[in-house]
């Protein structure tokens, strides 16, 4: 899974997919009571869209769904995207969409709010196996939609040569805020620029949840932005920035933060498991180390990040798209996914394999226990990316009027205001 500031999800594609997707119609695009006619005869071709991180995870999907497509007698074709959200929903407004397809948990809402997704996910053998967290992160108005493929959270990241250099040990990595305050205090009298810190909810959110906070009530129908807990969150994250105990990416001449930490231009950054992958491609010299973000004063708090195997409403092969999903959420499968591109299992059952075989991705998985996912709404995109253009100007702009805006404009989104 690619770092969310990286990924390619221009707003005018994600705008265009969700016009599409409305002008399709509401609970079964047109369909009868009874859903779409199934395939019932004959050998079934089933088609699958993946927004593909590189040619390891292409590669890997395409060899797991041949081996599917031999065992059930059946053809899969997988088709990496070239911009997913705008294939998507091109294919919906086309009533031609692929049967199986990756869904960001940013746009589950979206596709869920109008008929797009078959609701399977209770169907796939012991579901409760997937992580609490992610289960909600693709549940919408209480029903459980689909099967998480994987997920990625937050962690601090630590370069060991810096550390050493500014005099500090393993002892001195923060759990708390006030001991991330001090030792950065202390980084910055070396000369060491301490945090490199994205400047958007995808990483300032996680101060958030630490503070007992979070834009929207857990079942994503109530704002709840402009309140005291996501106040402390920004006025603290505020106080790192105006000390330059914290510095953006581009500050730091960085597109982002794990670069700014590959380069040596900062002692820690906080960024999510995608990281190893960059260091090693980019900045193989780099020493690090991940550990758990501190906690805030609710407690530990991260952000996950997580795609799900969608499966199209419209679909005339559910019976056997259901069937793909389960060999591919099996948690050897998913063991094999991780060994070839890096990702963690979404199953709590290969928790104990994953940590064995890739034991510095402990502070990652861990952080499955406790990670607010995305904003769970659908019309919510440009209410997001207004409140990240405010993020990036939180030392000039009041925190409270920051929240007073989004809170506003969630409540419009949402139809509550």
């Amino acid at each position: 899974m690619m770092p969310r500031t990286r990924r390619a999800t221009a707003l005018g594609s994600l705008a265009c997919a969700s016009l599409l997707l409305t002008s399709c119609g509401g609970r079964g695009f047109d369909d009868p009571p009874g859903g779409p006619a199934q395939q019932t005869a004959g050998p079934v071709s089933l088609q699958i869209l993946i927004g593909s991180s590189g040619d390891a995870e292409t590669a890997a999907v395409k060899q797991a769904a041949q081996a599917w497509a031999a065992s059930a007698g059946a053809s899969a074709t997988v088709t990496p995207a070239q911009d997913l959200q705008q294939q998507l929903g091109q294919a919906f407004a086309g009533d031609n969409p692929p049967d199986v397809f990756y869904v960001d948990a940013v746009r589950l809402a979206d596709y869920a709010s109008v008929g797009a997704l078959e609701p399977y996910a209770n169907k796939i053998s012991n579901p409760d196996d997937f992580y609490p967290t992610l289960r909600t992160a693709f549940t919408y108005n209480g029903t459980f939609y689909c099967a998480p493929k994987d997920f990625s959270t937050l962690a601090l990241i630590v370069n060991q040569d810096l550390w050493s250099k500014a005099g500090l040990s393993d002892a001195d990595v923060p759990t708390t805020w006030e001991q991330l305050t001090s030792v950065s205090e202390k980084l910055k009298a070396k000369g060491i620029t301490p945090l490199a810190l994205g400047d958007t909810r995808d990483r300032i959110g996680a101060f958030m949840v630490q503070a007992g906070g979070w834009l929207t009530s857990a079942d994503g129908k109530q704002a709840t932005a402009d309140s005291p807990q996501n106040l402390a969150a920004l006025e603290y994250v505020r106080s790192l920035l105006s000390g330059e105990l914290a510095r953006s990416p581009s500050q730091l001449d960085a597109g982002w933060g794990g670069e700014a930490f590959g380069k040596g231009k900062a002692a820690m950054t906080i960024e999510g498991n995608w990281i190893k992958g960059a260091l090693k491609a980019d900045f193989p010299d780099v020493k690090y180390t991940a550990y758990e973000l501190p906690a805030g004063p609710e407690g530990k708090g991260t952000l996950s990040f997580t795609t799900c195997w969608g499966i199209a409403a419209k679909s005339r092969h559910k019976q056997q798209a259901i069937s793909f999903v389960e060999a591919m959420t099996k948690a050897d499968q998913q063991m094999a996914f991780a060994r070839a591109f890096g990702v963690m299992p979404s199953r709590q059952s290969a928790k104990s394999a994953y940590t064995a075989e890739f034991p510095a991705d402990a502070p990652f998985v861990n952080g499955a226990d406790y990670a607010q996912g995305p904003v769970n709404a659908p019309k919510m995109e440009s209410v997001l990316a207004d409140f990240d253009t405010g993020l990036q100007r939180l030392t000039s702009t009041a925190p409270k009027t920051l929240l007073q805006r989004v809170q506003k404009n969630t409540q419009a989104a949402l139809g509550t205001s």
